[in-house]
């Protein structure tokens, strides 16, 4: 397990504020080295065309990465940040959910890099991106 303690669904919820509890982001399972969420495509994460807005994914895939960091890391020392995230929007997709499953490429002091994947409701992925976060001493 990566974890730096045995985290619950219900505990990673609780820490989801901001833009993704706007957009309704909500973790449904975490494994020993990996964390799923969901996501649903509606009015408030569809672009004009109808279609999951790109910005959404990524809003996804960076609270994902990010949350999982902060699991990692022991939260009264260090905070993960985002430094650098990337995605390629694979399909369109219109209605339903997609779900975000993150896993981690590299867990060092200093950065972490993580693969999320995110498929519709079929399975089929709609988007990969890859984030970066940096492990920087905790704000006071």
């Amino acid at each position: 397990m990566i974890w730096f303690k045995n985290y619950s669904v219900e505990e990673i919820n609780e820490r989801s504020i901001y833009l993704a509890n706007l957009l309704g982001i909500t973790y449904t399972e975490i494994g020993d080295d990996y964390l799923k969420a969901t996501m649903p495509v509606n009015e408030k994460t569809k672009q004009p065309a109808g279609i999951l807005h790109g910005g959404a994914s990524v809003v996804l895939a960076e609270s994902i990465g990010s949350i999982a960091s902060n699991l990692i890391i022991d939260p009264e020392k260090l905070m993960g940040v985002g430094l650098e995230i990337n995605a390629n929007h694979l399909r369109p997709v219109s209605s339903g959910v997609v779900t975000a499953v993150c896993s981690p490429i590299h867990v060092g002091n200093k950065t972490h890099v993580w693969d999320i994947k995110l498929y519709n409701d079929e399975g089929k992925m709609t988007c990969i991106s890859r984030l970066t976060v940096a492990i920087i001493p905790k704000m006071k």
